[in-house]
């Protein structure tokens, strides 16, 4: 890990380590606020190694209302340097404001602040009387407790599990105890809550209405954790096969985007409820393929996140000419020590978390999984890195793959909050130049426009996967390998809400 994250990560442990996230406490309807009430543009501000992914769900839900989609934007900025950032975060903060101002016609915004985003909310909303003017309505999710708004600013504070004594003063206060700290932000009891405040009614749909056909989706290329814009990179968008994630020899890509700048894309019309790629090249550094789940509907939050070559997610696993590395992401902890409330995640059919490595606790939201150590052996290494960061676990396994593709990889994930299997197909490149990512969405239900209940996320049969690794005569990439890990203890990670 580089000084300035291990310094950045220690300062925010200590600084953010009281943020955990109330009963309802005040169950009357917030006013509204004045006659932009049903149309005040939105405005997400994320937490710690967040983005603007984060609200995406619920984006989408309020777009599913009629709420006008070009009216729901997200600020983004470098977790790692707040506060020292501080000003340079509330004049990008004033900016996204203008923009929104400026395309709606409206005089004042909603604000959403989620955990350390609160904190940078609130510093905002406090630091001038101009800035409080143009924010209507501000929503605290899940930050810490206490804190102030100004009382021009109308509150509504939504809570998760932990202390329900938590309160922020002067607003209306509100906890779902049994959901954790970012589920809170995605989740459809959240959804009702923030749809009331912001509109003064009660939604049509509490969940994501599906579209068919062509769909519309817009969003950033974002280096993370420091959310700049991927840069000096081309992005290729492919539709790909469902059962192997490939693309037919010869096609072409539905959209070739040469990124720069804030790594803005689109809008791209691509076709809803079929599976696509979105490959990123930079020059002599690999490819890095990231896979999201089945568009169901346009959306303007959806985000590529990747690294620079030899950044932080590198930091964390070895290349190999004969595994694969892959990361699975998803903006809704995996928990795996809740008995019958657990989730599953299984690799090539192998069940992958365990109590140990994805606890409740731990708050997992993204998962890296690679042969630890390069030993051909998975589970050999007790606490694969990551380590000692909050939201992010490491899982030692040994997924056979090579150039060409010897065959698919199989991710399968079946939510606590789901309706079934969800799942999706990749082809298994290994690691040399090849890096995969997984993006799963943390909505699960899906509604026709009448409101009845729509076919769930697409669960395909992939393709067969490659054969074990066999043995050899003492090459790492060449040993015989174990693909579903043991339970080991771990430790303990740090308690964080940032």
């Amino acid at each position: 890990m580089s000084p300035r994250l291990t310094r950045n990560v220690a300062a925010f442990l200590l600084l953010l380590t009281s943020l955990v996230g109330v009963t309802a406490l005040d169950a009357t309807d917030a006013p509204a606020a004045d006659d932009e009430r049903n149309e005040l543009p939105i405005l997400f501000v994320h937490g710690f190694m967040g983005s603007g992914q984060q609200f995406e769900a619920q984006s989408l839900r309020f777009a599913s209302n009629g709420y006008p989609a070009d009216r729901i934007d997200a600020f983004e900025h470098d977790s790692l340097a707040w506060p020292g950032t501080r000003d340079q975060v509330w004049a990008g903060i004033d900016a996204k404001i203008d923009d929104l101002l400026a395309a709606s016609g409206a005089s004042r915004i909603v604000l959403v602040g989620h955990s350390q985003g609160t904190g940078v909310s609130q510093g905002y909303l406090n630091s001038d009387p101009a800035r409080a003017a143009r924010v209507a309505k501000y929503i605290n999710l899940d930050g810490g407790a206490g804190g102030s708004i100004p009382e021009s600013v109308d509150g509504l504070a939504i809570w998760g599990e932990g202390d329900s004594s938590r309160t922020l003063p002067g607003a209306r206060n509100v906890q779902f105890a049994d959901q954790s700290h970012t589920e809170v932000v995605n989740s459809p009891e959240s959804f009702a809550e923030m749809y009331r405040f912001v509109t003064g009614e009660a939604p049509a749909f509490a969940d994501v209405v599906r579209q068919t056909g062509t769909v519309q989706i817009s969003g950033r290329a974002l280096l993370f954790p420091e959310n700049a814009g991927a840069h000096d990179a081309t992005m290729r968008v492919w539709q790909v096969e469902p059962t192997t994630g490939t693309h037919p020899d010869g096609a072409r890509p539905v959209a070739t985007i040469e990124l720069s700048g804030d790594g803005s894309f689109g809008p791209l019309d691509l076709e809803a409820g079929v599976p696509h790629e979105f490959e990123i090249t930079r020059a002599n550094a690999g490819v890095h393929h990231v896979y999201p789940q089945p568009f169901v509907r346009s959306s303007r939050l959806f985000r590529v996140l990747t690294s620079e070559p030899g950044g932080l997610a590198d930091s964390f696993w070895e290349p190999s000419a004969k595994t694969q590395n892959l990361t699975v992401l998803r903006n809704e902890e995996w928990w795996a020590d809740q008995g019958d409330r657990n989730d599953g995640l299984a690799i090539d059919g192998h069940d992958v978390l365990t109590a140990q490595n994805s606890p409740r606790s731990n708050r997992t939201i993204g998962i890296f999984l690679h042969d630890a150590d390069s030993d051909g052996v998975s589970g050999s290494v007790t606490d694969p890195p990551p380590t000692g960061l909050p939201f992010l676990t490491g899982i030692d396994l040994v997924i056979p793959a090579g150039v060409p593709a010897p065959g698919t990889t199989s991710v399968r994930s079946t939510p606590r909050n789901g309706v079934g299997d969800e799942t999706v197909c990749l082809p298994a490149l290994s690691s040399i130049d090849h890096r995969m990512s997984v993006q799963f969405n943390s909505y699960h239900h899906l509604l026709n426009p009448d409101g009845s209940a729509a076919e769930g996320p697409a669960d395909p049969d992939c393709a067969a996967t490659p054969p074990a690794v066999g043995p050899s005569d003492g090459d790492p990439d060449e040993r015989a390998v174990s693909v579903a890990p043991p339970a080991r203890a771990v430790t303990a990670r740090p308690a964080f809400t940032g």
